[in-house]
Parts: structure tokens; sequence; C-alpha cells
């Protein structure tokens, strides 16, 4: 299934850059600095307030896309 509308999905890219300094760190190469948390909260609240992260306007909830109707579909009863 080629669904290219989860790459719009900002919880999956927030989850993918998070990924990247935990791999980096495994492999021995330390890239975090020492106040990451006061970094990351500062950074996510910005988000969180330009209701980047936090989409009111869905009806889904957590990592769910919201499902769209197709017009031309017939119901099947």
């Amino acid at each position: 299934m080629n669904d290219s509308s989860r790459f719009k999905n900002y919880a999956l890219w927030i989850s993918i850059f998070s990924l990247i300094p935990l791999i980096l760190e495994a492999f021995g190469i330390n890239i975090i600095p020492k106040n990451y948390n006061e970094i990351v909260t500062a950074i996510l609240s910005v988000l969180v307030m330009a209701g980047i992260i936090n989409n009111p306007s869905t009806d889904s909830k957590w990592y769910l896309d919201d499902e769209k109707k197709n017009e031309n579909s017939v119901e099947e009863k």
C-alpha cells in the first residue's frame, strides 16, 4: 500500500528525529548536550503553542490520521 499521507504526520517526524541521537549514541557519538531536557521542552512548547504538534481540528487522537471519505465510493450494505 503506497500511502504518502503518513509522511505528513508531524508525530512521525518528531519520532524519527528523536531516534537519530539515540542511534548515534549507540555508536559512541555523543551529540546530546547535558541540558537537552530544557532545550527539548522549550522547542516542543513553542511547537504546541503554534498548533503544529497539537492539532485541535482533528477528530483522531495520538498518532492516528483522519480518515478521508471518498465521495465516489459505493457503500456496501
